[in-house]
This record gives C-alpha cells, sequence and structure tokens, in this order.
C-alpha cells in the first residue's frame, strides 16, 4: 500500500520559517566573533578559561565572561535546531500554519534567549531564562505535532 502526501499551499511558510533558523544560527556565529573580539580569545580557543582570566584585566574578564555566555548560547542553539526544523518540515505536511507560528515564536524565542544570555547585567547568564520560557513551549508543541503526524499517518 503506498501513501501519497499532499503538500498544502501554505507549506511555503514552514519552509520560509525552516530557512529562517539557518539565519539565526549564521547571526549567533557573527555575534560570537565579536565578543571574542573583545574577549581578546585567539581562535581556535571555544571558550576562555582560568588561564586567559588570570592574565587579564577586570575590563577584559567581563568581556571573556560574555564571549562564554555566547559561545554558549550559540552552542545551544545548535544543539536544539536540527530537532526544531526536521520537526518543522514534518509537521507542517499536515499543520503548516499553526507550524509556521510556533516555530516563529520558536525563533524569536531564541534571539532572546541570545541576547539574554550576553546581558552585561545580567549575573550567571540568568537573561536566557525568559528567552527559554518563550522558546520552550513551542518547541516541545512542534516535537509533539512531529510524533502526531507520524501516528496518523500510520493510523
Amino acid at each position: 500500500m503506498s501513501l501519497a502526501i499532499i503538500v498544502p499551499k501554505e507549506y511555503g511558510y514552514v519552509v520560509a520559517v525552516t530557512s529562517a533558523t539557518f539565519f539565526v544560527a549564521f547571526w549567533h556565529g557573527i555575534r560570537g566573533s565579536m565578543y571574542r573580539r573583545n574577549a581578546k580569545v585567539p581562535y581556535p580557543k571555544p571558550y576562555a578559561d582560568s588561564g586567559d582570566h588570570s592574565a587579564a584585566d577586570a575590563e577584559t574578564k567581563k568581556a571573556q565572561y560574555l564571549w562564554n555566555c555566547a559561545q554558549r548560547a550559540h552552542g545551544n542553539y545548535l544543539e536544539v535546531q536540527p530537532s526544531v526544523a526536521l520537526s518543522l518540515l514534518i509537521s507542517g505536511v499536515q499543520y503548516p500554519v499553526t507550524t509556521a507560528a510556533l516555530g516563529s515564536v520558536w525563533i524569536v524565542g531564541r534571539i532572546i534567549y541570545a541576547i539574554g544570555y550576553t546581558s552585561p547585567t545580567a549575573e550567571k547568564g540568568k537573561g536566557r531564562v525568559a528567552g527559554y520560557v518563550i522558546a520552550a513551549l513551542p518547541q516541545l508543541g512542534l516535537w509533539g505535532l512531529s510524533a502526531w503526524s507520524g501516528i496518523k499517518l500510520v493510523l
């Protein structure tokens, strides 16, 4: 038995939102480069470590801390983006408008997460929490819709 999958016209929204996730990753990389320069952390080191801190003045230490936060925000984004992108493409076949909306909110949340994580006034990266909360629910929703789409195909 074969199954034909008909892609609705609105699937274009899903493709656009999924593509936007790639540009957010690129934006993370650009931001990281700026923080790296201020932190005076040479390539290829991925983070400023205790050796960097011990040789730095107070301003450079703060820049190194923010560099580490920018790197962690980027790393965390790269950890979840593939599963979110795949969930967008899967669930969008049956629920294109809902999927595109969830993906858009997820992107906004991830941008707020990155900006908050590198806030010089937020201690211990706590600025990321608002973005995390905004992104977590649509992320779970996308995963759930993706799973439900698979279940519906089998049934």
